[in-house]
């Protein structure tokens, strides 16, 4: 945990910022030091585990490294979980070794724990529900079932897209409870033929799927059915949580992602579903090993490769947004868990060893290329500034607007659509967020109407900010107030690449 919180903070005094970090940033201080009605805030921010870990660690260092410290803390308690569970399986040091290297050197697991993202949380989540699942398969107790269905609740509040997990999971259960029948045949198909053509074996593989569905998934249908309830009270949206870029920073994130793709001058190869299968084995060649050892039950086969559909699935209906590298991590983690909970059974050890450590270095390499050519810039942003030890001037540019807000008089106010703008208001001082005019409050809709009544400044995406086009307060808002107060006068005072504040004159 010290190394990565120390590898993290490295990083950031560097300038990296990931998007999702500086989100939780701002939003922490909205409930902290903004002024108004903050509920909004608090309860809708997505995700919401995520933003709450982070706001945990908000009271260190001005708050600005809180997501990454919390993402360090809940990276080094996911290795705490998978060494344990090492331990009490096995005996052997050489896999607690490999385990150690991977989350020591791993430019996936580095970027997990140091980039203050919600990655972490995701994986542990993933593990558990997973960890449970065959828990499940060797005791064929459902308390573990119900355990996995809690961790999928916290799975999904962690990641949203996770729902759709669910999805391949209905089929599967009908799997499961055909092979928990005390039977005499061991072929799946010839065990449910046995079930339908026996009444008495037809009522019970009835009812055990239907107490499966029931335990496996009620619980994350209620939840999320509560939330978006709360969503629509607060919000009058089901899905503002999912939707609104006041709630998540994956709103802009997506769709800046397919702008980028849709302009850049570099043709970059569209992913098939092919290729996503392929690259998901070259990243993590253990899942071979992972569905090897399970290679004596179909139906335990069946789940390793639901992942694989989940993965493909999002490919499909995200068709406009790259995978981003947590979507890959689910798999390292799957694969270690397997190896993890199956090695004692292995009876040609030395095979195995040879084969997990030469995987284990080829995984290395694939992670590193993997983040070096991503199709998303800031996992490419990571490998330069880890590598060459410097970074894109953008957040140098936001923390000296930042800087200079903060040393505007004590009583000016400044009209900020944190929509666009949350990288900027991150790095404002705790004691200088009182000045920002920002959309959870009341007033921000007029002041957009009469900035001259409400605030002493404006801040203004240029054109050349790559959001402009998602906020209102961009190059356009000018001739617009201009024309429906021509006695209003806007004077430039600070300007960057992407921003430029103006002083507000009302002759």
């Amino acid at each position: 945990m010290v190394y990565y919180v120390a590898f993290g903070i490295y990083l950031s005094r560097l300038g990296y910022f990931s998007q999702e970090a500086l989100f939780y940033i701002e939003k922490s201080k909205i409930i902290l030091d903004g002024l108004g009605n903050r509920l909004k805030v608090m309860g809708l921010t997505s995700p919401i585990l995520p933003f709450y870990t982070s706001f945990i660690f908000s009271s260190v260092s001005g708050g600005i490294l809180a997501p990454v410290i919390a993402s360090a803390v809940c990276t080094a308690i996911l290795f705490y979980m998978m060494a344990r569970t090492l331990i009490k399986g096995s005996n052997d040091i050489f896999y607690t070794f490999i385990l150690l290297i991977i989350f020591v050197f791993h430019p996936g697991i580095l970027y997990t724990a140091c980039s203050g993202k919600s990655i972490a949380l995701v994986l542990i989540f993933f593990f558990l529900f997973f960890f449970n699942l065959l828990k499940f398969y060797r005791s064929n107790t459902t308390f573990h079932v119900s355990i996995a269905s809690i961790c999928l609740v916290l799975l999904i509040f962690c990641d949203y897209k996770f729902i759709w997990l669910t999805l391949f999971f209905i089929p599967l259960v009908l799997s499961i409870t055909v092979q928990s029948l005390n039977l005499g045949e061991q072929e799946s198909i010839f065990r449910l033929f046995l079930s339908f053509n026996n009444p008495s074996l037809r009522r019970k593989l009835i009812n055990k799927t239907f107490a499966l569905y029931i335990i496996l998934f009620v619980l994350p249908l209620a939840c999320i059915i509560c939330y978006k309830l709360l969503n629509l009270t607060h919000a009058n949206d089901l899905d503002y949580f999912n939707e609104s870029p006041y709630a998540t920073w994956t709103v802009l994130a997506d769709k800046l992602s397919f702008d980028q793709l849709s302009t850049s001058t570099v043709y970059q190869l569209p992913e098939t579903s092919l290729l996503v299968s392929t690259k998901i084995i070259v990243f993590c060649p253990l899942m071979l090993i992972a569905i090897y050892l399970f290679r004596e039950s179909t139906y335990q086969i069946l789940t390793l490769l639901t992942p694989f559909a989940f993965v493909e699935f999002l490919h499909i209906k995200y068709e406009k947004v790259f995978l981003a590298d947590q979507y890959y991590l689910i798999f390292l983690i799957l694969a270690m868990l397997c190896i993890l909970y199956k090695v004692q059974t292995i009876k040609n050890q030395r095979l195995l060893k040879i084969v997990v450590g030469v995987l284990t270095v080829v995984q290395l390499y694939t992670g590193y290329i993997f983040l070096q050519n991503s199709s998303i810039s800031e996992e490419r942003n990571f490998i330069t500034v880890l590598l060459n030890q410097g970074v894109g001037t953008r957040q140098g540019e936001n923390r000296d607007l930042a800087d200079y807000l903060n040393h505007l008089p004590e009583n000016s106010h400044v009209l900020v659509d944190d929509a666009t703008a949350y990288p900027v208001v991150a790095f404002v001082d705790n004691t200088s967020f009182h000045k920002l005019t920002l959309p959870y409050q009341g007033v921000f809709l007029s002041a957009i109407e009469a900035p001259d009544k409400y605030d002493d400044y404006i801040l203004l995406a240029t054109e050349k900010n790559e959001v402009t086009g998602f906020t209102q307060l961009n190059n356009r808002y000018v001739p617009v107030i201009k024309k429906a107060n021509s006695a209003l006068k806007l004077r430039r005072v600070y300007e960057t690449d992407d921003w430029i504040l103006y002083k507000v004159f009302d002759n």
